[in-house]
């Protein structure tokens, strides 16, 4: 009977003597039992924590998320930049930077450059904006000086009652600039109105047409409002709709320095001397309208300032008195700038500035076409920021109440 205990395993002895040779390579090897060369048995793998499933799945979810939206994020913009590319090289005519066709083949040979002159004009962009937005006449006139061969024509497509004296006669100057420097035409196009200073902006132009239902005229000019309450005893309302109570009582003074510095103080009557200076005012900023208006369309300066006054006319009434030329449609008055340029109109396109792309926008641009003010956005009572908008008095060149543009709330 053998002493070894049953219950312990034996352990095999190792072979002696050397180890056999391994066979030349590409031979097969000696099979050697494994027996031979045991192999210690491996350390088990210490236990873990099963991970609960929420937490697992939560964050494999938010970890998903998060790439799928930087992944659609990245795709819009590619996407943003193909169609950009896609739509701004449909043809080689059509792949001037910052402009858009709309009228005519993208593919024409020829390209009149036009210019909207929509809302109230302002002067610049330091004039702030009006609640119905606007045109910014330095702007518009720096657009049009800036034009030069790449282009066939200028075109102006209007639809203002006016504002701003500078504004406006900043953007006739630059017509005149134009037609001197590069001996091309101008045409200008009313969709809806030209008024005051959009007929000061417009007279210049070599013709002018109107669409049906337009208004033209105005030619005047305009200082105020200047406000005089009298026996006040208070001043009330809302901060919606302020109001005085004038039954009698209360005055206001101010202390100044300079005669006539509070010009336009409600809290007292406007002197006679102050009439006088202001008159004159009014009288040659109207003059100069005038004098222009009867100057570039051949029109007598008394038949502006006897007959047609600062009235505005429908087109039928506008062409029997000169101010303007013909009246069509927007697709046939396109076509007859065209012919008035010289040009073929199958052969021609008009092409107007384009807002900035996405990536200009990335990089700070303002979403504005050029030349053009952004409507004010202003809450309910307060006033726009724009300087014909402002409480102090200015002679403006406007056909209308500037308190449709200016003033919220009412």
């Amino acid at each position: 009977m053998s002493d070894q205990n049953p219950t312990q395993p034996s352990t095999p002895t190792p072979p002696t003597g050397p180890r056999p040779t391994p066979p030349p390579y590409g031979y097969p090897a000696p099979y050697h039992p494994v027996a031979q060369y045991p192999v210690a048995p491996a350390a088990p793998a210490p236990s873990q924590p099963a991970k609960g499933g929420f937490g697992r799945g939560f964050g494999i979810g938010s970890g998903v998320g998060i790439g799928l939206g930087a992944t659609l994020v990245i795709g819009m913009v590619i996407s943003s930049l193909l169609f950009g590319l896609l739509a701004g090289n449909a043809g080689a005519a059509a792949a001037t930077p910052g402009v858009q066709t709309i009228w005519g083949s993208a593919y024409a040979s020829r390209t009149v450059h036009a210019f909207s002159i929509a809302g109230p004009i302002l002067a610049g962009a330091s004039d702030g904006s009006t609640l119905s937005g606007g045109t910014y006449g330095y702007e518009i006139a720096a657009a049009i000086d800036s034009l030069g061969d790449e282009t066939d024509g200028l075109m102006l497509i209007l639809n203002t009652p006016g504002g701003s004296i500078n504004g406006s006669k900043a953007i006739a100057d630059a017509v005149a600039r134009y037609q001197e420097r590069t001996g091309k035409k101008v045409v200008a196009f009313v969709e809806g109105m030209s008024a005051s200073g959009g007929m000061y902006a417009m007279a210049g132009a070599d013709e002018i047409i109107a669409d049906h239902g337009s208004l033209i005229g105005s030619i005047g000019v305009i200082f105020g409002p200047l406000s005089r309450f009298k026996d006040v005893t208070a001043i009330t309302g809302t901060i919606l709709e302020p109001g005085v109570v004038t039954t009698g009582g209360i005055t206001q003074e101010y202390l100044t320095m300079g005669r006539g510095k509070d010009f336009g103080n409600p809290f007292r009557d406007m002197t006679e001397e102050e009439r006088e200076v202001f008159t004159g005012v009014i009288q040659n900023l109207y003059d100069d309208f005038v004098g222009w208006v009867a100057k570039a369309r051949g029109l007598e300066a008394s038949f502006i300032t006897d007959t047609l006054g600062a009235h505005v006319f429908d087109p039928k009434t506008a062409v029997a008195h000169g101010l303007i030329d013909v009246e069509l449609g927007v697709m046939d008055a396109y076509r007859h700038a065209a012919e008035t340029m010289g040009l073929d109109p199958d052969d021609t396109r008009i092409v107007t500035d384009a807002p900035p792309g996405l990536i200009d926008q990335l990089l700070g641009m303002e979403a504005r076409v050029r030349g053009h003010a952004l409507p004010e956005s202003v809450e309910l009572g307060q006033r726009a920021s724009a300087s014909i908008c402002g409480y102090s008095p200015a002679v403006l060149a406007y056909h209308g109440d500037i308190a449709s543009v200016c003033t919220a709330g009412r």
